[in-house]
């Protein structure tokens, strides 16, 4: 074999990671359904930012910390772990986008009376700084920019612990009357 035909020749690897682990639970997500069904979206999520009613199952599958609501506005956030990363050792866009898509939608909801939900239509996200474990807590905060009877416009925003914009995203949301079961 040539110098050069042994260099193109993949080297043997030796993988030394070692296996982590990690488990979660949630509630039932039907539940959650029939609360807005019967209260307003800003009274079952304050209820869930007080801890009266558990978060939803994706909020226990990313692990997100802390839900912070008033009316028009969502504010959630998150320690970035090791589970989050991506291939190249940064937080996953998905990871990223759901925080965004939480906040913005979540934001939306905040203002519909009961019986009324809400599905995202979009969610146009621009990643602007890489997200590590060693970022810190980062803090996703939504906000209603506009909001008609089939349809709302809403912006998400994150940042880390010295206010410097990671990443940002502005999602329309179809409004819907919820099914009466």
């Amino acid at each position: 074999m040539t110098d050069a035909a042994s260099r193109c020749q993949p080297e043997s690897m030796t993988q030394t990671q070692t296996e982590r682990s990690r488990t979660f639970s949630w509630t039932d997500p039907t539940e959650h359904a029939k609360l807005f069904a019967e209260r307003s979206g800003l009274d079952v999520l304050r209820a869930m930012a007080a801890g009266d009613v558990p978060p939803p199952p994706i909020f226990q599958l990313i692990g997100g910390n802390r839900l912070q609501v008033e009316p028009g506005s969502v504010t959630v956030t998150l320690d970035p772990q090791e589970f989050h990363y991506n291939p190249i050792g940064t937080v996953h866009g998905g990871i990223i986008s759901t925080l965004l898509d939480t906040a913005a939608a979540c934001s939306v909801q905040s203002t519909l009376p009961a019986g009324v939900g809400y599905t995202s239509m979009d969610l146009n996200v621009k990643f602007l700084r890489p997200v590590t474990v060693d970022t810190g807590l980062v803090t996703c905060t939504g906000a209603v920019l506009q909001q008609g009877r089939r349809t709302a416009l809403a912006e998400a925003r994150l940042t880390d612990p010295a206010g410097r914009l990671l990443a940002h995203a502005t999602s329309t949301c179809l409004l819907f009357p919820l099914p009466t079961r």
